[in-house]
């Protein structure tokens, strides 16, 4: 009864993913794979093709994905279901025993007890550049996994991201760390901005003032996403200082959109549905869900931060489980501040307090939902790409990165800068990834894997199209055509 459900909900979800691709007449269907396998357009194509390329990046749809109430134990419930770690860690095709190592994993226990039963390749490629915990790997060995991996996306020894963190790899050790204590001391500066504006802001009772704060509190916010990443410190715990959790976003931005970013396996996406939908699947939104988002997205972006803690504090309640922890009294420490300093306007304070709130919640979403991720000429779920793609070039083509903040780590820190190269080694602190870019750029041009660019508000005006977009697209890289014509050139 209890497996029944989530099957039966999983193939009628399936086949709703599938029916932007399958609406397309077969003859579509094989010029598009023809084209894409570099083969001359017939009529009388057969059907071989098919199997090179896909539409989703598992293999199945993800369980408990259409759950009404989304949260970030259904989807790690739903990796467990899917993955095929049999209650342990899976890497690849085997199956490791991390229970032991958790209690002494230099990155923190949590990371490790989150994803247990779960699929954790993505997230060990990407979390450990050293070499060090690949060759510790075969001490926790326990056996070959019974299923083949759900994800497709590669990492082969020769593709692009393996080879592109070698060189990285290589390159750090010649990488300065100093700059590092400038991120520290950016997000040290922008808490004492919060408090030092949310003072005023009660003791003027100025709302001009209370904006300030609030673009405070979301650069804050923003600039902490750089450290929850890393292993445990203490600068993490600013990112919960409205509302939002360190701990869940370490499943729903570092495990699930970080690795599996515009799929079916990023939260970032689902958490928002059926309100904002960025997949192009002509049957998840109707025409008030494509346009409208015009109108009522700006109340959604006000709503993340609130709307975060009381689905805690629901889930806390439907399921009997207390999701809190002692970190969750952080967000109550600013009106403490502000009732401490101002103890005679109690109104005042409640009032600030949750325009303050609100209004970094409105930026955070601005700035957050049009940082790189959600364009038209971003691959999406429901999008052409091949069969087997390759991780790091998967990472490449689902980002159209904001021009205009490179080569300041304030801008950089506080709008989530330097996509690219963040998404591929989350766990580097953004101070060092510029000495790092030169390595970066040479290995894309070796493998025609461009960087595309947009201005802000052109960002912004193409969030609302991809909402609004429902046709599917074809991958096609940015540099490929003119690197393939270079290897015939040198060829002949």
């Amino acid at each position: 009864m209890v497996e029944c459900g989530p099957q039966i909900r999983l193939q009628q979800c399936y086949r709703r993913t599938r029916s932007v691709w399958t609406c397309l007449t077969a003859y579509e269907r094989n010029v598009m794979a023809e084209s894409f396998e570099g083969k001359s357009s017939h009529i009388s194509a057969n059907q071989a093709a098919v199997p090179s390329y896909a539409t989703d990046i598992t293999h199945r749809y993800p369980t408990f994905r259409d759950e009404p109430f989304k949260t970030v134990h259904n989807w790690l419930d739903g990796k467990r279901y899917d993955d095929g770690a049999e209650g342990l860690w899976r890497i690849n095709d085997d199956l490791y025993d991390l229970e032991d190592f958790a209690h002494t994993y230099p990155g923190g226990t949590e990371w490790i007890q989150l994803t247990k039963g779960t699929d954790i390749t993505e997230a060990f490629e990407t979390h450990h550049i050293s070499r060090r915990a690949e060759l510790m790997l075969p001490k926790f060995y326990v056996r070959r996994a019974t299923q083949p991996r759900n994800c497709r996306l590669t990492f082969h020894e020769h593709g692009f991201y393996r080879t592109l963190k070698q060189r990285i790899r290589e390159q750090l050790g010649r990488v300065n760390p100093a700059p590092k204590e400038r991120s520290r001391q950016i997000v040290d500066g922008l808490i004492v901005c919060v408090m030092l504006t949310a003072y005023l802001a009660v003791r003027l009772e100025s709302f001009a003032i209370g904006i300030v704060c609030a673009i405070c509190v979301n650069a804050t916010v923003i600039a902490a996403h750089n450290f929850l990443h890393q292993r445990d410190n203490w600068r993490m715990y600013a990112f919960n200082i409205a509302f939002l959790s360190y701990r869940e976003w370490r499943v729903s931005h570092a495990i699930s959109h970080h690795l599996f970013p515009n799929s079916v396996l990023d939260m970032e996406i689902s958490s928002f549905e059926p309100f904002l939908c960025y997949l192009p699947w002509a049957d998840l939104k109707n025409s008030f869900q494509r346009y409208g988002s015009w109108f009522y997205g700006p109340f959604i972006y006000g709503s993340i931060f609130l709307s975060e803690y009381l689905k805690r504090l629901m889930d806390s309640f439907s399921q009997g489980k207390n999701r809190f922890h002692l970190d969750d009294l952080i967000p109550f420490l600013l009106p403490a501040f502000m009732y401490a300093t101002n103890p005679e306007r109690i109104g005042v304070i409640f009032q600030l307090w949750l325009f303050v709130v609100l209004m970094a919640s409105f930026f955070f979403g601005l700035i957050g939902l049009s940082a790189g991720h959600h364009h038209p000429k971003a691959l999406h779920s429901g999008d052409l790409f091949p069969n087997d793609m390759d991780f790091g070039l998967y990472q490449m083509a689902t980002i159209v990165e904001r021009r205009g903040v490179e080569g300041s780590l304030l801008k950089v820190l506080t709008t989530f800068g330097d996509h690219y190269l963040h998404h591929l080694f989350p766990t580097l602190d953004h101070a060092i990834l510029p000495q790092l870019n030169d390595v970066f750029l040479a290995t894309c041009e070796e493998f025609g894997a461009g960087k595309r660019l947009s201005s802000w508000f052109s960002q912004y005006i193409a969030q609302n199209l991809q909402l609004a977009r429902v046709q599917p697209k074809q991958y096609q890289p940015e540099m490929m055509a003119n690197r393939g014509k270079t290897k015939h050139d040198q060829r002949a």
